[in-house]
């Protein structure tokens, strides 16, 4: 993942990019309607006056800019320039030239985001406590024995499930009742993102719910464990002994705690709490009360035509912890016992705002919008943004949802008065940006990233709220940070982009012992040098992948010896759920249908046509044949042909033949490559430049026809077989990649009688018609692939029924179409 793949646009060869001048860019690509910022940095004194767009595949310049010098000395650097293109709205795979500088290739495209939202799920089923799906087994299975109750000290209580705070094994209901609340908070936004492939339990297969919403049950379900009765509240499982080194959940020994095989599980006291010598400044039980309680009110919502008794009792509890919160004021830290480390979290009339402001339109005898008016008003400004500083966990949540529900408020003057709030903070936020080439303005304390999710979020609820763009480009380069548009040039999601530089190895056990990295988490992110330079206990593990950047104000290490930066946080990828479905949202174009890899494998669902492809690569013989039936039954269909199809002077009459008959002709590789391994998909087996090498040269035998990038931007992998990363590698070049729809079958018309799985052309023709019957949307958007040769051995050449396929089709009023 960290070969930079870089095009030169003059010869189009791969380049070495040089360690002096560097193009920073959001890996993930750009919406074609979105603010697009690249940022250019230099050790060098350069001066740019202009910078250039072109086409990956062609090397055609589309678009001409001139830089914006910025102050490069805050990242340690001679020249900063923000390279500004979003005047430029065509769809495709770029890079940008800035000197002598070249940009990895990236895409311009709707679905830049597509299944971004789904995939931070990854991480939370895999930080699930008791039965751990990722794991296939289960941890903690005793949790736990009560510890500062005034009566209950010493007594066994069920707290068993919710998630691990990080990549210790502490659970906090302070983080895990946000977690929750930004899980519903996104769905409650953006529901038609979500998808269904997880069982409740976290193991694949669907049952009927969003994903999203079986891990925020698991979590409610969990914090209903931790409020067993009204004014009994629990804040925390274990507690800083659980920092004795790396291990699997599931072979945590928990000697430290003098237990047995329970944890201890911390009693809401209202009180300064600690075990051991070190004690918490808690004051009052607010912040974790009002935390139950806004959380089990939007359950209470989102589940109340899901699961209707499981909502009437979240509602419940809720209002019983409302109670609770009012009638001991104050702030209720975490626990620790051998260190004086804790989460610090100071405010709470946040807390009481988000609570009373979520029971809104859940009851009607109080009035909870004057109550949520009054706690709002006491913070006008979530600390952090107004100060650029916090201790750890000082102002949580990092984000005040209160201020942006009121900003939406039926009384025109409410809503006028928070949404000016919400400016505020932005205000605050944007200056102290100031002139920093990325436009980031959050204090750089542990888990930087959760204020930069934070602030993206603020700033995309405002403007979504008010219509006021004012800090939108503020707002896209938050988010392009968190995708490389950053000195590091990384991705701060662990897997995230599949063929981009990402967190290959976070502080986890999961990385150590397993060499897997935690897909979908968000790493803490970027600290102060200052900050880094006083921890103790950090050493790195390998060699910096990242020392030429680490001169600015922050540093950054994937390293799994950095637990200040790279320590992927249960709550802070939590927090990305709004941000990242409602980037789906703004995307959105169509029902098309992807598989787990992000290849397109049904076009819409709701419309009635079938997409036929076929594809060739040394073999062809029934080319001819098809053409004449697409020609006879007026079809249309798609072509996919290697490098070595096209070149071959025999099929040079076909190839003129299918384009003067409007059919699509796209690439499938230049010389047939195997992409990823059989049996470990995730293991590819090319090289970025080997693949993209392979594909120019497919594309370079296309010009013979007058087929251009532009004309044929969909893409077939060779054998039909690719991996997340192959697919990212196609994306970053602008082309979007495609495969036939799993279950018809029609694709085993290569297979011969000597194979264990041969199958007829009659059983294949059985096989779409049983797929039609059993589908609740029969063929609709279906892609069907048809293979334009096969080995002699085969003589039953599935081809030679081509019309009685669509004959049966068209009976069933279905059309066909090309890409």
């Amino acid at each position: 993942m960290r070969t930079l793949f870089l095009i030169s646009v003059i010869f189009l060869i791969s380049l070495k990019v040089s360690a002096s001048s560097i193009i920073r860019i959001n890996q993930m690509g750009y919406l074609p309607q979105s603010v697009k910022v690249a940022v250019f940095l230099s050790d060098q004194d350069e001066e740019l006056s202009r910078f250039q767009l072109f086409e990956s595949l062609s090397g055609k310049l589309v678009f001409e800019g001139t830089p914006e010098l910025a102050d490069a000395s805050i990242w340690g650097k001679q020249k900063a320039y923000r390279l500004n293109f979003t005047a430029f709205h065509e769809m495709g795979g770029f890079i940008l030239k800035a000197g002598n500088s070249v940009s990895p290739s990236f895409r311009i495209s709707p679905d830049v985001y597509n299944g971004t939202a789904d995939f931070i799920l990854n991480y939370m089923r895999q930080q699930r406590c008791g039965f751990n799906p990722y794991l296939n087994d289960s941890c903690h299975t005793h949790d736990g024995i009560i510890v500062d109750h005034p009566t209950k000290t010493g007594q066994h209580i069920d707290v068993i499930g919710g998630w691990h705070d990080a990549s210790d094994y502490l659970q906090y209901t302070t983080t895990s009742a946000n977690a929750i609340y930004q899980l519903l908070f996104a769905y409650q936004q953006n529901p038609s993102v979500y998808g269904d492939k997880f069982a409740a339990n976290g193991k694949p297969g669907a049952n009927g719910i969003p994903d999203i919403l079986d891990e925020a049950r698991w979590g409610l379900e969990w914090l209903l464990k931790m409020n067993p009765a009204k004014n009994e509240m629990y804040n925390q499982i274990a507690d800083d002994r659980d920092h004795a080194g790396f291990r699997i959940p599931t072979l945590d020994t928990l000697g430290g705690y003098g237990l047995g095989v329970y944890r201890p599980v911390y009693f809401v006291t209202g009180k300064s709490q600690g075990l051991g010598k070190y004690k918490n400044r808690s004051t009052g039980v607010s912040s974790t009360a009002a935390k139950f309680s806004s959380s089990f009110a939007l359950g209470a919502s989102v589940f109340k035509h899901i699961d209707p008794t499981f909502a009437e009792q979240m509602l419940r509890k809720s209002r019983d912890a409302w109670d609770f919160a009012k009638s001991d004021l104050g702030n209720f830290q975490t626990a620790c016992m051998v260190s004086p480390y804790f989460y610090e979290e100071d405010n709470w009339v946040d807390d009481m705002e988000l609570a009373a402001a979520t029971l809104i339109p859940t009851e009607k005898q109080i009035d909870f919008q004057k109550e949520a008016k009054y706690w709002g008003e006491l913070e006008p400004v979530t600390p952090w943004m107004e100060l650029n500083r916090a201790r750890h966990y000082q102002y949580y949540p990092f984000v005040n949802l209160g201020h942006a529900l009121l900003a939406q408020s039926s009384d025109p003057l409410i809503a006028k008065q928070f949404a000016a709030l919400m400016k505020q903070g932005l205000d605050q936020i944007r200056k102290y940006a100031a002139n920093d080439p990325f436009r980031i303005g959050v204090p750089f304390v542990w888990c930087s990233n959760n204020f930069v999710a934070a602030a993206i979020t603020q700033a995309k609820l405002y403007r979504k709220i008010t219509g006021d763009n004012t800090y939108e480009e503020m707002e896209a380069a938050l988010t392009d940070w968190l995708f490389g548009c950053n000195p590091w040039g990384t991705s701060m999601i662990c897997g995230l982009p599949a063929g981009g530089d990402y967190p290959e190895k976070p502080h986890s056990a999961i990385t150590l012992y397993l060499n897997q990295t935690t897909t979908g988490g968000l790493v803490d992110g970027p600290v102060y040098t200052s900050i880094y330079k006083s921890l103790l206990g950090i050493h790195l593990l390998r060699a910096d992948q990242y020392p030429e950047f680490q001169d600015g104000k922050a540093v950054y290490h994937d390293d799994i010896g950095d637990y200040s930066t790279n320590e992927p946080t249960m709550d802070g990828t939590a927090s990305l759920s709004y941000l990242l479905s409602s980037l789906e949202v703004e995307g959105h174009t169509s029902g098309d249908v992807l598989d787990n890899q992000g290849a397109l494998v049904r076009k819409n669902p709701a419309e009635k046509k079938v997409y036929l492809i076929f594809s060739a690569h040394e073999l062809g013989e029934g080319g001819q044949l098809i053409a004449q039936t697409l020609k006879k039954y007026k079809a249309k269909g798609s072509f996919f042909l290697t490098g070595t199809f096209y070149n071959n002077p025999e099929n040079k009459s076909l190839i003129n033949e299918l384009i003067a008959d409007g059919h699509y002709l796209g690439a499938h590789s230049d010389g047939h490559l195997l992409y990823a391994d059989w049996t470990k998909r995730d293991s590819t087996l090319v090289t970025q430049k080997q693949f993209s090498d392979d594909l120019k040269l497919n594309y370079k035998k296309m010009e013979a026809f007058g087929l251009t990038p532009e004309k044929a931007s969909v893409f077939l992998p060779p054998y039909e077989w690719y991996n997340a990363e192959s697919v990212d590698w196609s994306r970053q070049m602008g082309l979007k990649v495609i495969n036939f729809t799993p279950g018809i079958r029609s694709n085993a018309d290569y297979t011969t009688p000597d194979m264990t799985g041969y199958r007829s052309s009659e059983t294949i023709l059985n096989d779409i018609q049983t797929f039609e019957k059993n589908d609740p949307n029969g063929l609709n958007g279906c892609i069907m692939l048809i293979h334009m040769g096969t080995e002699p051995s085969r003589t039953d050449k599935f081809y030679n029924r081509l019309g009685e396929l669509l004959s049966w089709l068209k009976k069933n009023g279905y059309s066909t179409d090309r890409f």
